[in-house]
Order: structure tokens, then sequence, then C-alpha cells
């Protein structure tokens, strides 16, 4: 079915959520975050934050729809993009911690698909227009991951250990840096929305297949796995209760 408003988006985020849910499973888990993510764009949207509230709901939709699909493709035993792949099939691993799960996620949905949307949206010198409300985009996304991590503490007790064991420092979590993620995803942008439609298949293809090898460094990490297993084995277990404390209304 194709999504054509941000409530619709919302709409199939609450459904992926209620299936992960009733299945306990951890696919709901990056669903559950990017639900309050849209919902902040949403909002972002009413109160006028962004330059072009019409074509940023388009660039919404467009982005949304890119894991959309590639869950849909998943679910049907299909082909997703391969760093999709990899963030998915993670779900049935019960050695991983919950931020893993959550920045498997971000690594495909920014490092891949928010460039490759911004594009679509804004083609050609059309690409510049978008950088303010690109930049605006990624602020609210900032804040509403910021946000989740202050929560964490009800699911992973020890995540705030992450620091003292040398896998996260001001920038990078787990080998994953989101403003790295952000300036990536604007050159990805600029390239594509002015590259010939005949090689963007190319391209995209073969950003894929790097962005799938930092999700694997992300989930699957050469060293530290000692102080992962920890922080995991006192981590909140049922994946219900993961999914409600990220699905929670934070103005609630």
């Amino acid at each position: 079915m194709a999504i054509n408003t941000i409530d619709e988006v919302i709409a199939a985020l609450d459904s992926i959520i209620q299936r992960a849910w009733d299945e306990r499973s951890r696919l709901g888990y990056f669903a559950a975050l990017y639900r309050r993510v849209t919902r902040a764009v949403k909002e972002g949207i009413a109160k006028n934050q962004f330059l072009d509230g019409p074509r940023m709901e388009r660039l919404d939709v467009i982005f949304a729809s890119r894991y959309l699909d590639a869950y849909d493709a998943y679910q049907a035993q299909g082909s997703p993009s391969r760093c999709w792949k990899v963030a998915f099939d993670a779900s049935t691993d019960a050695s991983l911690i919950v931020l893993q799960h959550l920045l498997a996620g971000m690594n495909a949905h920014i490092n891949l698909d928010l460039g490759v949307a911004a594009a679509q949206v804004c083609p050609g010198d059309s690409i510049e227009q978008l950088k303010s409300d690109f930049d605006m985009i990624n602020t609210v996304l900032a804040a509403q991951v910021g946000a989740v991590e202050s929560e964490m503490s009800a699911i992973s007790p020890l995540v705030n250990t992450l620091s003292q064991v040398g896998l996260k420092s001001e920038s990078t979590i787990i080998n994953f840096n989101i403003d790295l993620a952000r300036k990536a995803a604007w050159l990805t942008a600029e390239r594509l929305a002015k590259e010939p439609a005949m090689l963007q298949g190319i391209t995209i293809d073969a950003l894929d297949l790097a962005v799938s090898l930092e999700g694997r460094a992300i989930l699957y990490p050469p060293f530290k796995g000692d102080a992962l297993q920890a922080i995991r084995a006192v981590e909140q277990q049922d994946a219900r209760k993961v999914i409600e404390v990220l699905n929670a209304d934070p103005t609630a």
C-alpha cells in the first residue's frame, strides 16, 4: 500500500509495533523509536519549524517509505536492501543489547535512506534549497535519540558504562557516529540529485554494501564483546516491555 501522508506513516509504524509486540519481536525496537521521530517531525511541521512544510512532509513520507518497503520485503522473505537485511536479521540475535538494535536501524536509515530520499524530493540543483530543512530534520532526529538515551536506564541499567569500556565517546557509540552519518547523508543527497539517472542505481547499490558493513561493525564489534555481554545480562529481556518504553509518549 502506497503511503502518501505523515499520518499514514505513523499508522504503518503502529502496525509494525503492534505486530512486534504480539510476537515479542525485537523488530519493534527501531519502529518504536522511529514513530517518536515521525511524531516530532509532524509537530515541527505544524509549528512551522521548517521553511517548506509540504515539502518536508513529502521528504518524511519518501524517507519512511524506504524503511517500510524494506520491512515489508523482509517479512515477505524478499530482498530488502543489504543494510536493512543486516538490521532485520539481528532481531533474532538475543546476545545483542537494545542499543545495538536501534543503532543498526539508524545506520541503515540515515546512511542510506536519508540521502536517497532527499535527492528524490529535490532533484538537480534544487537540492540546495533543501539544506536548511534537511539540517532541521536532523536536529529533530538528534533530539529524539537524546531523549531515548535518557530513558534507556529503565531498559538497560548498565548502558551508561559504554564510555567506561571504550564503546562510547562524545560523538561515537559502538562504531556509529550520528553527526558523521548526517553529513554523509547530505553528500549522498547532493551526489544523487545531480547524477544521471542511469548511474544512480550503481551508486545506491555500492553505498548499500558499504552501509551494510557498517551495520555489521555496530552489531559485532571486534572488541569489547565481554563488556557488551555484561550489559546485556542485566537488560530487560522481555521485548514487549522494551517496546513499551521506547514507544511511550515523551510528552505524557
